[in-house]
């Protein structure tokens, strides 16, 4: 038996069949994110300049003396996450994966902890590390 491979019946099974649908979909989202990736990539020297300060990620608490650097094959920095009125303050420590990119370091894939042990977690920041300029993704 001959299985077609027109465009056209690509697009006909895509439509016809819903599980193939959701999985044609799946794989458009993927390719055009993989697209996405790499112009992203191509621009990391555009990317704003991550200051010691910033909102975290997750909102609600301001992140102080961030200082990512690169050690091996891991990127990481110790950190001090403080409530927004101020009241509370706990230090902290983040670590990444190191992947040089671009002239420079990529730092992704984050994982962070409190310095006691009381709390972990991941963090969706990327950096970029490139002649002692630290610069965040988008």
């Amino acid at each position: 038996m001959r299985t077609k491979t027109s465009p056209s019946h690509v697009i006909t099974m895509l439509i016809a069949r819903p599980r193939v649908k959701t999985f044609g979909l799946a794989v458009a989202m993927a390719l055009a994110g993989g697209i996405i990736g790499l112009h992203a990539q191509g621009t990391r020297s555009t990317w704003p300049v991550l200051p010691e300060t910033f909102e975290s990620t997750g909102g609600g608490w301001m992140i102080t003396e961030y200082r990512p650097r690169v050690d091996g094959a891991v990127c990481r920095t110790d950190f001090v996450a403080v409530s927004l009125d101020g009241k509370d303050r706990f230090a902290n420590m983040v670590e990444w994966s190191a992947m040089p990119r671009d002239g420079g370091i990529v730092c992704a894939d984050g994982k962070w902890r409190a310095r006691d042990g009381s709390a972990s977690g991941t963090t969706p920041l990327q950096v970029f590390i490139k002649d002692g300029v630290v610069r965040r993704v988008m």
